[in-house]
């Protein structure tokens, strides 16, 4: 983990899986993106080079995006040199305690309902889909936001009414599922499927739902080279599941449901993570990482 030391005016008050949160005397947020990883809702003691600087960019570009669609957190302000590159400046929200999740293909999680009752998000699918099928419709699939270390549960459309009412969830469908075809469109110029895609948002003082935390990146998301999709067999990727896959596997010699943490990365899957995440950057934005990695 790296280790920050704010300045005069900054306390810190909250710590995330990948994220640490300061507040300003002023009262603005400074969301700021370790290179910390997780998977399996394990944090991995092993960090990827870079990768907050990868994923608050890309979110920043992404936010100017998508602004249209549904305003976002930020906010203007200076970002002290020891955040340079990896922070991202916000106002506080009333954070909706519910993680919004848009599937346009089958696979992960959804899969597993798909193949136990054939279900996915309360939307019953045709028959005879498989891993990467391309789904009729988006799905929206919300899940509870359990606390760090517990796994986050599905909510039915009941249980998301009941938790943060029926005009909300309205909203949160129609806000996720909107941020992913936008981000599906766009990630297809570039020759990149998004299969899936996890958002959260929160209510400003003034009762607005804002997009919040980060957006369409290589940890929120599923992307998928395009060139290399076959329905029916597990996807080459540019996130987190490249990790998820060799944690899963017979190299790291890791039980996931046994009691014990996850192994350290090695080397080559350390470097192997970075160079997808600096990838899906690139091709997705049209920017070079190198123009500015040293900010």
């Amino acid at each position: 983990m790296t280790a920050y030391s704010p300045g005069p005016g900054l306390r810190h008050i909250y710590s995330g899986k990948v994220r640490e949160l300061y507040q300003s005397d002023d009262g603005v947020l400074l969301l700021v993106a370790t290179d910390r990883i997780s998977a399996f809702d394990y944090v991995l003691a092993t960090p990827i080079p870079d990768k907050g600087k990868i994923l608050t960019r890309l979110s920043a570009w992404w936010f100017e995006r998508l602004a249209d669609i549904v305003p976002n957190h930020l906010v203007s302000a200076s970002i002290p040199a020891e955040f340079a590159g990896r922070a991202l400046a916000c106002m506080p929200l009333e954070m909706v305690q519910v993680e919004c999740v848009a599937r346009g293909y089958l696979t992960g999680t959804g899969l597993d309902d798909y193949h136990r009752d054939g279900v996915v998000a309360g939307t019953r699918l045709p028959p005879g889909l498989t891993d990467g099928s391309r789904l009729p419709e988006p799905i929206f699939d919300p899940d509870s936001k359990a606390p760090r270390g517990q796994h986050d549960e599905n909510l039915t459309r009941g249980e998301l009414n009941r938790l943060v009412g029926a005009d909300v969830a309205a909203e949160l469908e129609r806000i996720t599922l909107a941020v992913y075809q936008r981000g599906a469109s766009l990630a297809a110029e570039r020759g990149i499927i998004v299969a899936d895609t996890k958002i959260e948002l929160g209510l400003d003082p003034a009762g607005m739902l804002r997009l919040a935390d980060e957006v369409l990146t290589p940890d929120s998301s599923r992307y998928w080279p395009a060139d290399t999709y076959v329905e029916g067999v597990v996807q080459p990727s540019f996130d987190k599941q490249f990790v998820r896959n060799w944690l899963t596997g017979p190299e790291s010699g890791w039980d996931r449901h046994g009691d014990t943490p996850p192994p350290a990365l090695p080397a080559d899957i350390i470097t192997a993570t970075r160079d997808r995440y600096i990838e899906a950057y690139e091709r997705i934005s049209g920017l070079q990482f190198s123009d500015w990695v040293g900010a």
